[in-house]
């Protein structure tokens, strides 16, 4: 486990960022309550085995005592990065960007399911969007009940939703909290 290096924070951040805009540095200035430390520590960033994992620095110090080859992880793991060099967030990360996010999306009760079967979201799915959501941005997918259900990136404006076809995508699923089900080989 390492810190990352000045590129691959940067693109972790650059993806960061298009969900919670200048919301991002609430995620990593605030106190950690973990840890018998009596001053409260900050959350850091660390790479492991291609994944990215989100963890306070008082228990990356305390894992240090375990070797490389028996540690699974430490922290929330967030994204990892591919065989490519990419970074995809995974749906670990959904409550850390609920938490922060700068724009949202709710959607009818009775078509949250289709959002979860991995489906992107059509006009006639929408409940609510944030105003000022303009094509590309970042967005978490919630529930009238406000329960983060996913994200992923605005397919349309707010203003452009209103004048669209009832059919036509809002937002093109990125990963959801069904992933858990239907891909829990692949997310540990």
């Amino acid at each position: 486990m390492r810190p990352l290096d000045e590129k691959e924070t940067t693109m972790v951040f650059e993806k960061l960022f298009k969900f919670t805009g200048p919301n991002l540095k609430h995620l990593l200035e605030r106190p950690s309550a973990e840890g018998p430390d009596p001053e409260p520590g900050r959350y850091c960033l660390r790479l492991h085995k291609n994944r990215v994992f989100y963890a306070s620095e008082s228990l990356v110090r305390r894992a240090t005592a375990v070797s490389r080859t028996r540690l699974a992880g430490v922290g929330t793991p967030i994204g990892k990065f591919t065989h490519g060099g990419a970074f995809h967030l995974t749906v670990h990360a959904l409550d850390l960007l609920a938490a922060h996010a700068r724009r949202r999306v709710w959607l009818k009760p009775d078509t949250e399911r289709s959002f979860l079967f991995g489906n992107s979201v059509p006009k006639s799915a929408l409940a609510r969007i944030t105003e000022n959501t303009k094509s590309g941005d970042g967005v978490v997918v919630m529930s009238m009940a406000d329960v983060p259900l996913g994200f992923g990136v605005a397919a349309r404006g707010a203003q452009d939703c209103r004048k669209a076809d009832t059919n036509a995508v809002v937002v093109l699923h990125q990963s959801d909290a069904g992933e858990y089900l239907r891909k829990e080989e692949e997310l540990m």
